[in-house]
């Protein structure tokens, strides 16, 4: 888990949305390597230069997420591909309890992440896809001035409405099978109402902790 915790949690921000226009009218038509590279660079650059994000806001930071980071995900592929088969086993008032649970903690890890970001930078490799495809990975590594690069990857499925991530690779760790390890272990102990316990009490405790700043 100390992947997810400190590598997803600072790179993940990386597929954010920081683009001023409406998503609707910007990314419906854009090629998902193109509106990787954009947003990516878009965050970077706005949590570079926003003094309050900086200083660790947390009200900017949440208002940051919620309006440029969470249109541009499948919350639901990504939690019930999380859930795996006992997603189907779910009400659907569970199934949509999980989504929002799930949802809320990434945005406690998107908002904690965005305030680390200091001299980072994004590599793409050429994109391997046909024009006709539907899925597709977008391929990157993440430059920082010390250290090795970090293999940044994600999953990205067309939609109506453009295309949405929903799954990401960290140094050959997928988020979605990381995140499936412990769900399971969690519903064959308490079931899916045990699990949205469980993400809830956790979503309680990081909504009061104060978000940190990156050190200088």
């Amino acid at each position: 888990m100390t992947l997810l915790k400190n590598g997803i949690a600072q790179l993940f921000l990386l597929v954010a949305v920081g683009s001023l226009f409406s998503a609707s009218a910007v990314a419906a038509d854009e090629a998902p390597d193109q509106l990787v590279k954009r947003i990516s660079q878009d965050i970077i650059d706005l949590a570079k230069t926003d003094k309050e994000i900086q200083a660790g806001n947390q009200k900017r930071v949440y208002d940051m997420v919620e309006t440029k980071i969470l249109p541009y995900i499948d919350f639901q592929r990504m939690t019930s591909l999380a859930a795996g088969k006992s997603w189907r086993d779910a009400t659907p008032d569970q199934q949509q309890q999980l989504i929002k649970e799930f949802r809320t903690l990434l945005v406690f890890t998107y908002s904690g992440a965005i305030t680390q970001i200091k001299d980072q930078r994004v590599e793409f490799k050429p994109l391997r896809a046909a024009p006709d495809d539907t899925e597709v990975e977008v391929r990157s590594q993440v430059i920082q001035s010390r250290g090795d690069p970090i293999q940044l990857n994600y999953r990205l499925a067309k939609s109506a409405t453009g295309w949405k991530i929903y799954d990401i690779n960290v140094l050959g760790a997928w988020l979605v099978e990381t995140y499936k390890g412990t769900f399971t272990e969690t519903i064959s102990k308490s079931g899916i109402d045990g699990l949205i316990k469980t993400l809830s009490d956790k979503n309680k405790k990081l909504a009061a902790a104060p978000i940190k700043p990156a050190s200088k």
